[in-house]
């Protein structure tokens, strides 16, 4: 059997005026049009029906920046993104302790005091009260700034004396005494020394995570996993397995810098792989947090005039390893959050052009510090912005705090980057963020967050529902170097559906109530509600 009637949906974009159902085979749109219309052309032909019973259906949705392995860790361990004081985030603790054996490690994340009435981080004694027991290792809502009990500073063998790292600092107090704190590169001293995963758990951390991402409607994700899984090898024999054994589930996958080489001897470049798997750019840090004023600006931070942040590496080193990537055939996705880090990537990016022979564009990743003239560079290259909306309603306002009035112009301004031209894909940043693309949609919409009635904040940067959901379609399809494959209801394209419950054309709020009915990728119905 290869064709699949697709039936009595509300079809999103300009193919909705044809029908409402559609022909699918061998995974692609054959064919749309009324119900009638398409059953008297299957006519004698042996097929099988879906009924979309009157719901409505967009395009399938790709998460274009999102951590598969850190989204399935999240799933298991301590959680903290709904404690809202510090006070919260210890009682959570304490309960994690109580049927935790002594002496495994508490692991835990998305803590972020900036939420937190008051504003205040837990410190190193407070960690120790709860438990001398076990090591205790929780990581901020950003991924750059880690806090850790004595236990777990102890088996990292790290002490008041030990210095801190080229590419990190450990957080001390006025006495140069150790607080808790860790930040960027300095939490590699406490990752090595933590269990690690077998095979079988890595696989089911990836299995998770893609079945959670098909139950809120994502048909792929790009992804950069490798800090998880260890080696090419693993991620690939991973993710083969997962499609043999029939998840239905598309990634694209980044290769962390480290990891190049080991690429390059598998024969892989950008754009290797199948219609499931492929592969994509070099990932690189320039930067980190603003949350953790570890983001790179190009003057001090508002409310910390000592510091601009942490630049990841030296420009000379930057430009190395884009010239290597370049060397090897790969494109290069370069997390750069304040506009010192990117004013670094831009100038290694044009120090060593792409080459049409990587099929796949440059992404800067983030990028919601900027400036007029960095958005005028970008413009020129052949890069993307990989951008995640759902920043405006975790940062704001005290990101306001942190920049200052005087660069709020370009501050999180998709709306600006889309006006100069520049092709942006829209992402969660999961587990960052809510791996939910509606909610994403909803702050790029709104600039708000849920609760908020107010006009939002920097109301000039707001999308419309429709450019909100090309973020998430065609903007993921042209970061994958895959704009004539997916990304549109048209025939020729994916047969990839994201089936919903109500129409979000119109009304902004109905974003955050959208129930998904039915996942469908590469014509295969993978989740249904």
């Amino acid at each position: 059997m290869t064709f699949v009637l697709f039936k009595h949906g509300r079809l999103y974009g300009e193919q909705a005026s044809k029908g409402d159902s559609m022909i699918v085979q061998h995974g692609r749109i054959q064919a749309i049009g009324s119900a009638r219309e398409l059953e008297l052309q299957l006519s004698g032909k042996e097929y099988q029906t879906v009924d979309w019973e009157d719901a409505y259906v967009l395009p399938g949705l790709a998460d274009s920046h999102m951590h598969l392995s850190m989204y399935g860790m999240k799933l298991a361990m301590l959680d903290l993104t709904s404690a809202a004081s510090k006070e919260e985030m210890l009682a959570m603790l304490r309960k994690r302790v109580a049927v935790t054996p002594p002496g495994e490690w508490i692991l835990g994340l998305n803590w972020n005091e900036n939420a937190f009435i008051p504003v205040e981080i837990p410190g190193i004694a407070e960690l120790d009260a709860i438990t001398d027991q076990h090591p205790v290792y929780l990581t901020r809502t950003c991924f750059h700034t880690f806090l850790a009990n004595s236990e777990a500073f102890r088996r990292a063998g790290i002490s008041d004396s030990t210095p801190d790292p080229a590419s990190g600092a450990y957080g001390r107090d006025a006495e140069g005494r150790l607080n808790g704190l860790i930040y960027e590169e300095a939490s590699f001293a406490f990752t090595s020394v933590q269990p690690k995963p077998d095979y079988t758990v890595k696989k089911e951390t990836i299995r998770r995570a893609c079945l959670d991402a098909l139950r809120l409607g994502l048909t792929g994700a790009h992804t950069e996993d490798l800090r998880f899984l260890g080696s090419v090898e693993t991620m690939q024999r991973i993710y083969r397995e997962l499609r043999e054994e029939g998840l239905a589930f598309r990634t694209h996958q980044l290769i962390y810098h480290p990891y190049m080489e080991e690429a390059k001897v598998q024969g892989l470049r950008a754009g290797s792989g199948n219609e499931w798997y492929k592969i994509g750019a070099i990932k690189m840090f320039a930067d980190g947090a603003i949350g953790g004023r570890t983001a790179l600006l190009s003057e001090p931070y508002s409310d910390a005039p000592h510091t601009r942040g942490m630049a990841i590496q030296p420009q000379a080193e930057l430009n190395q390893m884009v010239a290597a990537a370049r060397a090897t055939g790969f494109p290069v996705a370069v997390h750069a959050i304040g506009d010192g880090a990117a004013q670094m990537i831009l100038t290694a990016m044009e120090t060593h052009a792409l080459t049409k022979e990587s099929g796949l564009p440059d992404r800067l990743i983030h990028g919601q510090v900027l400036t007029v003239e960095l958005v005028r560079r970008m413009a020129k290259l052949p890069l993307i912005a990989d951008i995640q909306p759902r920043f405006v309603a975790s940062d704001f306002p005290w990101v306001l705090e942190r920049v200052g009035e005087e660069r709020t112009e370009y501050l999180y301004a998709w709306k600006r980057l889309l006006g100069a031209g520049i092709p942006c894909a829209g992402g969660s940043d999961a587990p960052i963020e809510p791996l939910n693309p509606f909610l994403g949609m909803h702050a790029a919409v709104t600039r708000a967050k849920p609760e908020d009635m107010h006009e939002g904040y920097l109301p000039a940067e707001k999308l419309n529902v429709h450019e909100a959901i090309q973020l998430f379609t065609t903007g993921s399809a042209v970061a994958a170097g895959e704009a004539g494959e997916r990304g549109l209801l048209a025939e020729g394209k994916a047969a990839d559906f994201t089936v919903i419950d109500r129409d979000i054309s119109e009304n902004p709020q109905a974003l955050l109530d959208v129930k998904v009915r039915m996942t469908v990728v590469n014509g295969q119905v993978a989740y249904q509600s």
